[in-house]
């Protein structure tokens, strides 16, 4: 499992995450052409980055490698629901309460505090132990949305092996990017060569 370094290329979103986080999130451990893996959230480091560019945490948030490895968890929870969706088969029980309970665990409501010079204010509390419930419960919400609205009819899984990501066909499209469609026709078409050369 190799991390993506920091200032290298990242893969382009797949159709559908700018609108859905959650499908970002199922995105971030990419299987490439020749066995290659890279994993955005493999370290705390680029955990902490992720969250950091996606909104979700504060750049010194200290993701440590037990928060990581939550991360990772709900990733594989998410992945087996999109996955369970597009197929049309039943969800695992695990990831329905993997999900339940991070959106159980995120703090809803804004707490009454009392400032001695101007008074009363609202604040939700958001210590370094509640970053990650946060996340957890802002990706498995979204991950909730996308399962439950509309735009689940259109969830798939990209068709060009060995790509492991999740997006939203559009019309015929049923690659998360340009360069794994190009990867698909290529294969067909030296499948076709090579057919015709047989035959």
């Amino acid at each position: 499992m190799s991390e993506i370094p920091v200032g290298a290329s990242v893969p382009t979103p797949a159709p559908g995450a700018e609108e859905h986080l959650a499908l970002d999130f199922v995105n971030s451990a990419v299987a490439q052409p020749g066995g290659q893996f890279t994993d955005l959230l493999g370290t705390p480091e680029s955990a902490n980055r992720w969250l950091t560019a996606h909104g979700l945490a504060p750049a010194d948030a200290g993701v440590r490698e037990m928060c990581a490895t939550q991360l990772r968890s709900m990733r594989e929870h998410l992945r087996s629901l999109f996955a369970a969706r597009a197929d049309g088969l039943p969800a695992l029980p695990a990831a329905l309460a993997a999900v339940n309970d991070a959106l159980s665990k995120a703090p809803t409501a804004a707490l009454l505090h009392w400032d001695e010079k101007t008074g009363p204010y609202r604040s939700t509390p958001c210590p370094t132990s509640e970053i990650l419930d946060r996340a957890l419960a802002a990706l498995a919400a979204d991950a909730a949305d996308l399962l439950t609205s509309p735009d689940a009819e259109r969830l798939t899984a990209c068709a060009s092996p060995p790509c492991n990501r999740y997006l939203l066909r559009h019309g015929r499209r049923h690659w998360c990017s340009t360069r794994c469609g190009d990867r698909a026709r290529a294969a067909r078409a030296y499948a076709r060569r090579t057919e015709s050369k047989a035959g």
